[in-house]
């Protein structure tokens, strides 16, 4: 019980407590900073109210993290790649942020810029796997019965089309209040316990990203008091990525991640649809919970299902490791 103290319940408890007193302090600060979310006109009219709200809370996720990380690196090692990843996108994250809501240019990083940077922390994780992770190209087989795959050289390849999907996965789900922080909590707290039965290194930094949330939420569920941003939404998305690898499990994250992917997919279905039909729309609004909520559906209730849907995918998930 000891041992799972100090690897587990500590650092949630830990990254829980650094988020509840952070929260209070940046949030009047972004606020004297008018440091506020910008708000699409072409997007649900009741998202007009929320122009203003705070945005970059993503800082207080990633320290929370961070600080929390730091009193378990010595013992556990494994820590450092995702540390590194989940800070490299959030670090992205933030100069989009800075950009857009600091320098008032709306469109923030330029596509390239933030393309390159996220090729960029990949490449830099890859090489990590390669060089310093034993068996890193082995990945686990869902419902398997525990066997593994070896792709070989398709192993790079595979890796930029997981993190950079699933980080811009992240970036597309951050769209209504408390949607992103519960959907990554679920799937935070699914590593957290996978990392506990394989006794993997990855999990004092799982349940710090568990703790993390948890108290984001007490200031980011409807009507949110502070909105997470780019800041948070692609170091959570990087962390997704980087744990799964750590673990051997890039497999499973379309299955416990599985709403990130439904909300690029409809971005794209949308797109795609637009320019072969000239101009109709496949959807009421991508990504697709602003379907939902153009249907009627209050964002209480889709982060509620959305939610539920992540829990069942990741129970599902479990059975699917041995």
């Amino acid at each position: 019980m000891e041992l799972a103290n100090m690897q587990v319940i500590l650092p949630v408890i830990i990254s829980f407590g650094i988020c509840v007193v952070l929260c209070p302090i940046l949030i009047p600060f972004l606020r004297r900073l008018k440091i506020g979310q910008y708000v699409r006109d072409d997007g649900p009219k009741t998202h007009l109210k929320k122009t203003g709200t705070p945005t970059m809370g993503g800082i207080v996720i990633v320290l929370s993290i961070s600080i929390t990380s730091l009193f378990f690196l010595k013992d556990n090692k494994e820590i450092i790649p995702v540390l590194f990843v989940t800070i490299g996108f959030g670090i992205i994250g933030f100069m989009d942020d800075y950009i857009k809501v600091v320098m008032k240019r709306s469109l923030g990083l330029k596509a390239w810029q933030k393309l390159l940077g996220q090729i960029l922390v990949t490449a830099i994780f890859g090489y990590y796997l390669v060089t310093y992770v034993e068996d890193a190209t082995l990945m686990l087989i869902p419902f398997s019965g525990g066997k593994y795959l070896d792709i070989s050289y398709l192993f790079i390849p595979m890796l930029f089309f997981a993190v950079l999907g699933t980080v811009n996965g992240s970036n597309f789900t951050d769209g209504l209040d408390g949607l992103e922080s519960s959907v990554t909590m679920l799937i935070a707290t699914f590593f957290t316990v996978v990392s506990i039965g394989l006794k993997s290194g990855v999990s004092p930094i799982a349940g710090a990203v568990a703790g993390s949330l948890l108290g984001f939420l007490l200031y980011n569920v409807y009507p949110a008091k502070v909105i997470m941003g780019d800041t948070g939404s692609l170091a959570l998305g990087g962390f997704v990525a980087s744990a799964a690898y750590m673990l051997r499990m890039p497999l499973f994250i379309i299955i416990v991640a599985m709403i990130y992917f439904i909300e690029v997919l409809s971005v794209i279905l949308q797109v795609g649809y637009f320019k072969l039909t000239g101009g109709k729309r496949l959807f009421k609004m991508a990504p697709i919970h602003h379907h939902f909520e153009l249907m009627g559906w209050s964002e209480t209730r889709i982060v509620a299902v959305f939610s539920i849907i992540t829990t069942i995918l990741c129970l599902i998930a479990f059975m699917g490791i041995s």
